[in-house]
């Protein structure tokens, strides 16, 4: 990406969102609005529209779910934006919505878990390339949210596990490695897990997670 990467924040906790502020601008991002409410930052990318934006889910003015609905709502105005949910929350019903559609250029990370700055920064500049960065613990209740329907009963457990790594955005390499099993091997799996939820393949690595997570829209 040319230049510095622009980054939009909407957090109401003042005291997080200027260390965010603080922590990205130290290592060369471009803040283009950091503010604490859903109309603030409708307004901040309207006007100096970001790469990325990062949002908490519980904001005014109930504190429920007002970043996924604002997350939706930037989606569908601001084609190619990216976005990274960065809560201490896991909200599984218009989580599922959000990355149903299309889930190149989502994260879900939680606060709690985030143990090294790095970590953080490197996800959100996955995000804002079209990426995905998926915390481990948003991927298991996403997709325990919707087993009832059955979806998933045709695959094996280790296809099952696969899945759950593709979810986290892991290349096949990565799956590999976390398996301790051969990248030969994660491909069939990944070509069993695709046959069985009856899902076009593509090669693109956002088309992978997006498949793995379509089914969520039942």
């Amino acid at each position: 990406m040319v230049g510095a990467l622009r980054v939009a924040i909407a957090e109401d906790s003042a005291i997080l969102r200027d260390g965010l502020v603080q922590l990205l601008v130290d290592r060369g991002f471009a803040i283009t609005g950091a503010v604490g409410d859903p109309d603030a930052l409708r307004s901040s990318v309207a006007q100096n529209p970001p790469d990325v934006a990062v949002i908490d889910i519980r904001m005014p003015p109930t504190f429920t779910d007002e970043g996924l609905r604002l997350a939706l709502d930037l989606r569908a105005r601001h084609e190619g934006l990216g976005i990274l949910l960065f809560s201490q929350y896991i909200e599984t019903r218009y989580a599922a919505d959000l990355l149903a559609d299309d889930a190149a250029g989502i994260g879900y990370l939680l606060k709690d878990r985030v143990a090294d700055v790095s970590d953080f920064v490197e996800a959100l500049e996955r995000v804002a390339i079209g990426g995905t960065a998926l915390d481990p613990e948003v991927v298991t209740q996403l997709l325990g949210a919707t087993r009832r329907t059955d979806t998933l009963s045709a695959l094996t457990p280790r296809e099952r596990e696969v899945l759950e790594l593709m979810a986290e955005g892991r290349s096949n390499a990565a799956i590999a490695h976390a398996m301790v099993v051969s990248e030969g091997a994660v491909e069939k799996h990944v070509a069993n897990i695709f046959a069985k939820l009856n899902l076009p393949v593509s090669e693109k690595d956002h088309r992978r997670v997006l498949a793995v997570l379509r089914f969520l829209e039942s």
